[in-house]
């Protein structure tokens, strides 16, 4: 009588859709992750349109130069000094019929300052209760 030798079957893994699966943990994976995004500095941007006649002693002029000196009105000041003076002059210049204060604070920074810098400055406008902010374009050289 014969025996009939059994064959030995091996386990193995088909890797036909090895591919697919991976693409599909991939699209998986990229749908449901989220990204923190920067959500930037919150300014609401004026409408498009004519110009506006602006008393020039309700404007308070901030240059931050290249080395990152803040010269307000003329006068170098530093940034704690510079959070009060704009406090003062807020205070000063009183409210337009709408509530809103009269001051406009204009920020201009020489296209060397750094952004850090910049940011800093813009903080201490804010921190000082200004609303009403113009930010200049640098000189172009």
């Amino acid at each position: 009588m014969l025996v009939e030798k059994k064959k030995k079957r091996g386990a193995a893994i088909p890797q036909a859709s090895l591919a697919d699966i991976a693409f599909l943990l991939l699209i998986f994976f990229l749908v449901t992750t989220t990204m923190d995004t920067d959500k930037g500095i919150h300014m609401v941007l004026p409408e498009r349109g004519g110009e506006v006649k602006i008393n020039p002693q309700n404007i308070a002029k901030i240059l931050v130069n290249e080395a990152g000196l803040i010269l307000f009105d003329g006068k170098q000041v530093e940034d704690g000094e510079l959070r009060e003076l704009l406090s003062t002059r807020l205070k000063e210049r009183g409210y337009d019929a709408d509530g809103n204060p009269k001051l406009i604070v204009s920020i201009k920074t020489d296209r060397e300052t750094s952004y850090e810098r910049y940011i800093n400055v813009l903080d201490a406008v804010k921190g000082s209760g200004a609303t009403k902010i113009s930010i200049a374009e640098p000189d172009k050289e």
